[in-house]
């Protein structure tokens, strides 16, 4: 009895797995990858990926640019269609890349958007009577499980940690819901990201799977002793949570990335910051100010994690803004200059 050969994986199946396994990459970044990927494959409306040509992939870019698509998402659709070809050219699937040539409109540069730095202090300083502010939950086991058992005190005392720690650490949102309290590395559970208490600094992985290791700032080293404690005293009496995570919601899971965006949004609003704050504002608040006080572009590269300089360098033009408006109100030929 002759067995059926097995059918060869989906091309595009294929490709996405070793996204995942060879280069780390996240499963937001696969969900992008896989829909554009899903286009072209209704574009090409079962052609074999070998007849697909340069004037095809030009037709469709220019067609959804008609439509109305951004030249961000143009530039990533095409971005997700060349690595797809260069694998099929590496794999001698097809004779070359026909997406290779073809170039996204050119995007307009957009500027980060930073705090002050007096915006952000008064978004991280805490409001006089908030549980844990001067770092006693820390010391005063009775205070912690006070707090602990108080929903409205466990979340002041956790959300400022967490507020702390972005504008200290200048932490991706991913990065920090990440962290473990400490490093854990068993049968079930190994840490992506964790605090290094007494090192005062934290270690996470980034984008591409790049780990870095950032240093906490004296406020946010006591903010964390304040939660830490209470978070303690909570994990004692908790019958069902997460104890690795080191930042946790009241019913026991590790704090959602969207639960993390809302408080940060929340607390900005509750102190008076006028402006739409987020994660990545005071990631941006974080890596501006340290490099107007610095100078220093590399270090500010490497605490950022980011590849490339060149993805720096636009805090240089943050800089350089900041640097105008203060000449634009203090020199006396600033008005003939405008």
């Amino acid at each position: 009895m002759s067995s059926a050969t097995p059918a060869a994986p989906d091309p595009i199946d294929a490709h996405l797995a070793r996204l995942r396994t060879e280069r780390g990459c996240s499963p937001r970044t696969l969900d992008g990858y896989g829909r554009e990927l899903a286009v072209l494959a209704r574009l090409a409306a079962g052609r074999p990926w070998a007849e697909l040509t340069e004037a095809d992939i030009r037709r469709w870019m220019a067609a959804a640019a008609r439509e109305g698509m951004a030249a961000s998402s143009l530039a990533r659709r095409l971005s997700a269609w060349r690595g797809f070809f260069d694998a099929l050219a590496a794999r001698g699937e097809v004779a070359a890349n026909p997406a290779r040539a073809v170039r996204a409109p050119r995007r307009p540069r957009r500027l980060p958007k930073a705090l002050s730095p007096d915006l952000a202090l008064r978004l991280v300083e805490p409001p006089a009577g908030t549980p844990g502010a001067d770092g006693r939950a820390a010391a005063d086991p009775l205070e912690a499980v006070a707090v602990a058992t108080d929903p409205a005190a466990f979340e002041a005392v956790r959300d400022q940690a967490i507020l702390e720690l972005f504008y200290s650490s200048g932490l991706r949102l991913s990065e920090l819901t990440g962290l473990d309290a400490c490093y854990v590395h068993e049968t079930d559970h190994r840490s992506a990201g964790w605090l290094s208490h007494e090192e005062a600094q934290v270690t996470v992985l980034g984008k591409g799977g790049r780990r870095r290791t950032v240093p906490v700032g004296g406020p946010a080293r006591a903010a964390l002793d304040a939660w830490l404690a209470v978070r303690a005293r909570w994990l004692a009496m908790a019958l069902h949570a997460d104890r690795h995570a080191l930042f946790v919601s009241r019913r026991g899971p590790r704090l959602a990335a969207r639960a993390v965006q809302r408080l940060v949004r929340r607390l900005a609003i509750a102190r008076g910051i006028p402006a739409h704050v987020h994660p990545h504002v005071l990631r941006h608040s974080f890596a501006s100010h340290l490099l107007q006080s610095s100078g220093d572009l590399r270090a500010v590269q490497e605490l950022l994690g980011h590849a490339s300089i060149a993805t720096t360098q636009i805090y240089t033009s943050l800089d350089f803004q900041r640097l105008a408006a203060v000449y634009d109100a203090a020199h006396p030929r600033a008005r003939a200059r405008r």
